[in-house]
């Protein structure tokens, strides 16, 4: 189980606050008897004044007598997970417990939960004797991302007459964190900046050829099999060719952004199909070994801009919580184009680039094109407009755009794998559909002559 927990006391209101806890019995008593002595003055009835400062009296002692109660309660929340995918649940645990030496009376129990997790939960608790605790659940579900916080825990008093409710109100409270929805993806072999290990993976090697690798002194432990006896003979001691060093395989994901480029909002609109395909191929290339970075239509790496913003491989779980968190929350941006994204990879080769682009005009298209020049292999999925802006029944809720397959040929002559989505398309099959129409491409440019020793991007793919 994982989660975060929380501790408090409540905190006590004021005489006011008690005074506005009157419930609708107690201010009907409370009138009654100003009402009923207000007649006795009048015309002078003892009797009738002595009734009604019982009936006024009563509320006020019970308001006295709430106020004053101290009850010595802690409680604590246990969210278990504390990061959860869109739609699925989370179980939240309360525990209340009676830290003074007398017993409790009966306890209402209520937790605020933003409408979007569900009903606000309430609990009545039976007296709780000195020491004791006691526990209850409650489970929330949200089908939008997005970071909700959970409290304050509320305790509600209420005397035996039912004149006066207090509410005690902890201070603590934790956050739920909603995520997008992961899809696993198949393995497949894209072709792009080889990295990593294995002889089908590029090498670093001398323009002279292998007899000009720097050696090393011998250490302890190295296989003599990589002894390097020119060096040897020349230095007059063991020497030994230098590890291979493995380069790394980098992925950009590309996630367009744009408030003019994406129509409709909730779970089921394109601009959150898009977030979670982002999410889910993040998540795939980082267990696959790759360093991933994560980039939006405004230029900015996220999370973070430290190392350009990839994350390590090495820690697939961590990076990915990181990606995940800023995903929970990331919002259209007021961008009207992509030049902030050309900026960004101006820098050169950035290995594989997997965009996910909503609707794109004609000038946007080709400014794709040439972002496609910055990467070996580059594989865009391109929200239809028009399919996505249309309701039940095939209605059309918004003007669209052009038409996607005449992006999806720009895209396609850039030199992008592209494909187009239309509502209701698993991301699964058009990752496998974007493998196979780059098979052909990365069959061709690995049938290139070798130049130089260095194999160019076509040479090998690497499996993603």
């Amino acid at each position: 189980m994982s989660g975060g927990g929380s501790t408090g006391a409540p905190e006590p209101g004021g005489p006011r606050a008690a005074l506005a806890g009157l419930t609708t019995r107690g201010r009907s008593f409370l009138a009654a008897g100003v009402a009923a002595a207000a007649c006795a003055y009048l015309l002078g009835q003892a009797d009738l004044l002595r009734v009604g400062l019982l009936l006024a009296a009563l509320p006020l002692v019970c308001v006295l007598v709430l106020y004053r109660t101290r009850y010595r309660v802690a409680g604590s929340r246990t969210l278990s997970p504390a990061r959860v995918p869109a739609a699925a649940e989370a179980r939240v645990r309360l525990r209340v417990e009676n830290v003074a030496r007398l017993p409790t009376g009966v306890l209402m129990l209520q937790d605020r939960v933003p409408y979007v997790l569900g009903p606000r939960p309430r609990f009545v608790l039976d007296r709780v004797e000195p020491g004791g605790h006691r526990e209850v659940s409650y489970r929330v579900r949200s089908d939008l991302r997005g970071r909700y916080p959970l409290g304050p825990l509320q305790l509600r008093l209420s005397d035996p007459f039912g004149m006066c409710e207090l509410t005690r109100s902890f201070s603590t409270f934790d956050t739920l964190t909603v995520v997008p929805r992961v899809e696993p993806l198949p393995p497949v072999r894209l072709a792009g900046e080889a990295a990593g290990y294995g002889d089908g993976h590029r090498r670093s090697l001398a323009p002279a050829g292998e007899d000009d690798i720097i050696p090393r002194g011998y250490r302890h432990g190295d296989d003599l099999r990589r002894v390097h006896w020119r060096s040897t003979a020349r230095h007059g001691e063991l020497m030994v060719r230098r590890e291979e060093q493995p380069r790394k395989a980098r992925c950009t994901v590309l996630l367009d952004t744009r408030a003019v480029a994406h129509e409709g909002a909730g779970p089921d609109s394109g601009f959150e199909w898009a977030v979670a395909g982002a999410a889910s191929v993040a998540l795939h290339l980082l267990e696959r070994g790759f360093s991933v970075r994560l980039l939006t239509d405004t230029g900015r790496a996220v999370p973070g801009p430290e190392g350009g913003g990839f994350a390590g491989a090495g820690e697939a779980a961590d990076a990915g919580g990181l990606l995940l968190d800023a995903l929970a929350v990331v919002e259209h941006s007021a961008e009207e184009g992509l030049a902030a994204v050309y900026d960004a990879l101006r820098g050169g080769p950035e290995g594989l680039l997997v965009a996910f682009f909503g609707d794109l005009d004609e000038e946007q298209a080709a400014l794709a094109g040439r972002i496609r020049r910055r990467s070996a292999t580059a594989v865009a999925f391109v929200l239809d407009g028009d399919a996505w802006s249309r309701g039940p029944g095939g209605i059309r809720l918004s003007r669209g755009g052009a038409p996607v397959g005449e992006r999806v040929r720009m895209l396609r002559e850039a030199g992008w794998t592209a494909l187009p989505v239309a509502p209701g398309a698993a991301l699964a099959d058009l990752w496998q559909a974007a493998d196979r129409a780059g098979a052909a491409p990365a069959a061709t440019a690995g049938a290139a002559p070798d130049r130089g020793g260095d194999g160019g991007p076509g040479r090998s793919g690497d499996s993603a």
